[in-house]
């Protein structure tokens, strides 16, 4: 059972980051996996228990991926940082929709969903106060303060998914490349 929840979550996933979340229907979805609309019920209680379970699934997988880096990066703490980077822009841009879901959470979930969301966010976000704590510690990074410093790379590159555009100027490569070199200058 886990298993095909986590195929309908897929599914659901990409419908969502096709049509956005509030042209996704139920109907798509369950076409997607050539399954009735009824059967998705079995799994969700509806569009938004759904939804939420795609959240939840995108940004644990985030949280893994960073947890690996900063447990298992090798480099300078520098370069741990910019495969955390490149990790996030990742999903900003490949997940833009349903990644977008984490900036306004109370707009869709109920209060337990957001709970569940926001201890989410705090380990995301706990893991790039580690990598610059980190980063203090060994003399690398010298921000006066490890929180707003946090805030401002989390609040830039969030905003990748409103203007980001695969067919634009930049590759998501470079793109890695020219934030993390940004990100840097306000660390050291």
């Amino acid at each position: 059972m886990k298993r095909k929840k986590e195929q309908i979550l897929r599914s659901a996933i990409k419908v969502v980051n096709n049509k956005g979340y509030v042209k996704a229907t139920m109907e798509e979805i369950a076409a997607e996996l050539l399954m009735t609309k009824g059967s998705l019920y079995y799994y969700f209680k509806n569009k938004s228990d759904l939804i939420f379970q795609c959240h939840r699934f995108i940004l644990s997988d985030a949280v893994k991926d960073l947890e690996t880096v900063l447990k298992h990066g090798e480099g300078s703490t520098s370069e741990i940082l910019q495969q955390m980077v490149a990790i996030h822009i990742d999903y900003a841009v490949d997940e833009k929709d349903t990644f977008n879901l984490i900036m306004e959470p109370k707009n869709l979930f109920n209060n337990e969903q957001i709970d569940l969301v926001l201890n989410l966010r705090k380990q995301y976000e706990n893991l790039f106060d580690q990598i610059i704590k980190r980063g203090i510690e060994t003399g690398e990074f010298k921000t006066r303060d490890q929180t707003i410093a946090r805030m401002i790379i989390l609040g830039a590159m969030n905003w990748i998914q409103q203007w980001y555009s695969p067919a634009g100027r930049l590759s998501k490569e470079e793109l890695v490349e020219t934030y993390t070199d940004y990100i840097l200058k306000i660390l050291k």
